[in-house]
């Protein structure tokens, strides 16, 4: 099976170096898409049905937090609900976004050491459940 992701990132820049950092922690994993917005984040996963959505806080329209609060409310019964990290230079939103069904929460710039944990603690969930 193969993993994929949806990056949620405003500033081009930091979803590019996000989409690097992931290919060198996590080679199995495949970035179906990269957006811009909270709302375009919300559409693309209801359409692509990434296992892992990291999504910014602060983006234009709809925040992380409202993207994942719509994709809670819309999402299809019968496939498993995404994991989320939120990715933010903020880390006032964390209490927020744990309450979001957050997995992981990273502060910008995103450390390697702290973005392997977060792929570490990924993969332990996406594990299938033993027989």
């Amino acid at each position: 099976m193969t993993l994929t992701a949806l990056i949620a990132e405003d500033e081009p820049l930091l979803a590019a170096g996000l989409k690097a950092d992931l290919a060198r922690a996590w080679p199995e994993l495949q970035v179906a898409e990269i957006v811009g917005d909270g709302a375009s984040a919300v559409s693309r996963a209801l359409t692509l049905r990434p296992h892992v959505c990291f999504l910014d806080i602060r983006m234009p329209g709809m925040t992380g937090l409202e993207a994942a609060q719509a994709l809670a409310e819309e999402w299809p019964a019968d496939t498993p609900f995404p994991l989320l990290v939120f990715v933010t230079a903020y880390d006032q939103y964390a209490l927020q976004a744990f309450d979001a069904q957050a997995v992981d929460y990273l502060v910008k710039p995103v450390e390697a050491r702290r973005l392997a944990a977060c792929v570490d603690r990924l993969v332990r969930r996406l594990q299938p459940e033993p027989a």
